[in-house]
């Protein structure tokens, strides 16, 4: 993949600018990174969490796995090279989110620790949130909604992510939640939480944890 930028490309500098967004909506634009194995709960975590800062008229936007692969990423298949590929392009769209002044959910497996780092690395420090949704692959593959680890053990699969493609868990999360600890509502209180404590939303820490 050719990285370098063609000299003829200029950016092009914009009227309205990310501060003006920011005062707009009167919030702290960042990245809500969901990272976990397949079937953790990172989409049912982040799905609830959208509706209740919905539900708070913040403005957000949720990107999932799954979804993603309809449109932005149909070209992309599931070898390492592709799977880099996949959250490099997730991590660009997200920046722009940031840029538009929202809250940017993202529900991703995103299992290389590098990745993650240069999606990171696109945003501002406090821009982004690394959120590990941490359930055992014993209790992912108890769930398997999709049938996607039957099909891995069967040999069905390849590079799937636990089984014969490792999963790098994150070291220093801003939120680590342990789904087989806490139901989803309390998964959701512990996040909403975050976000008021360090000042992305307004509102009062009254929820149960």
């Amino acid at each position: 993949m050719n990285n370098k930028t063609d000299e003829n490309i200029v950016w092009h500098k914009q009227t309205v600018e990310k501060e003006d967004r920011v005062r707009l909506l009167s919030q702290k634009p960042s990245i809500l990174w969901f990272t976990g194995l397949s079937a953790s709960g990172k989409s049912t975590i982040a799905n609830a969490v959208e509706a209740e800062l919905f539900r708070m008229q913040r403005k957000t936007y949720l990107l999932d796995g799954d979804n993603v692969r309809h449109g932005l990423n149909k070209d992309l298949g599931f070898s390492e090279m592709n799977r880099v590929e996949n959250i490099r392009r997730v991590g660009e769209v997200s920046k722009l989110f940031v840029d538009a002044g929202l809250i940017v959910l993202t529900a991703f497996i995103s299992p290389f620790k590098s990745d993650r780092q240069i999606a990171s690395s696109l945003v501002k420090y406090d821009e982004f949130i690394e959120i590990f949704i941490d359930t055992p692959i014993s209790i992912c593959e108890q769930r398997d909604p999709k049938g996607l680890y039957k099909k891995a053990r069967e040999g069905g699969l390849k590079n799937f992510t636990g089984i014969d493609s490792p999963y790098e868990e994150p070291e220093n999360p801003q939120i680590h939640i342990r789904t087989d600890k806490h139901s989803i509502q309390e998964c959701v209180d512990i996040i909403i939480n975050y976000l008021i404590k360090f000042g992305y939303i307004e509102g009062n820490l009254e929820y149960a944890i």
